[in-house]
């Protein structure tokens, strides 16, 4: 039974299917522009992570020296020493030291270490030690 005058729609028109396409197009482009902003910064962290780890390497080598030989100079380290890493070839390390007392330890026989390595995009991880003569 229908009354007169109505019919029942069966269906959708092309207007609605044009206007769901449109509202998932956009939807879908949102939720892409997401996913390739996360994905793009995804590799930010490993970076940091290779050069907080290279320059605590770099750190405890040179802690490994004797405290005469660390100069309160710009510490000079061979650049084939941090490009002889497979696949560190564009990180750089700087150190620098400075002799200065730490608790009851006099500054002539103890020097603080501050090494800065920085990785590929330019971020840069900054240790620092103490390395004394006792």
């Amino acid at each position: 039974m229908s009354i007169a005058g109505t019919s029942r729609q069966r269906g959708i028109s092309l207007i609605e299917l044009i206007m769901f396409i449109v509202i998932v197009s956009v939807a879908l482009g949102g939720v892409m522009m997401v996913m390739n902003q996360i994905t793009g910064h995804s590799a930010d962290a490993l970076l940091r992570k290779q050069a907080q780890t290279l320059a605590e390497a770099v750190l405890e080598e040179i802690k490994a020296q004797p405290v005469s030989g660390i100069t309160p100079t710009n510490i000079t380290l061979a650049r084939n020493r941090v490009v002889s890493l497979s696949g560190l070839a564009d990180y750089s390390a700087s150190a620098v030291s400075d002799p200065r007392g730490w608790n009851n330890i006099p500054a002539t026989s103890a020097v603080r270490i501050t090494v800065t390595v920085t990785d590929p995009v330019g971020q840069a991880a900054v240790v620092a030690g103490y390395r004394t003569a006792y």
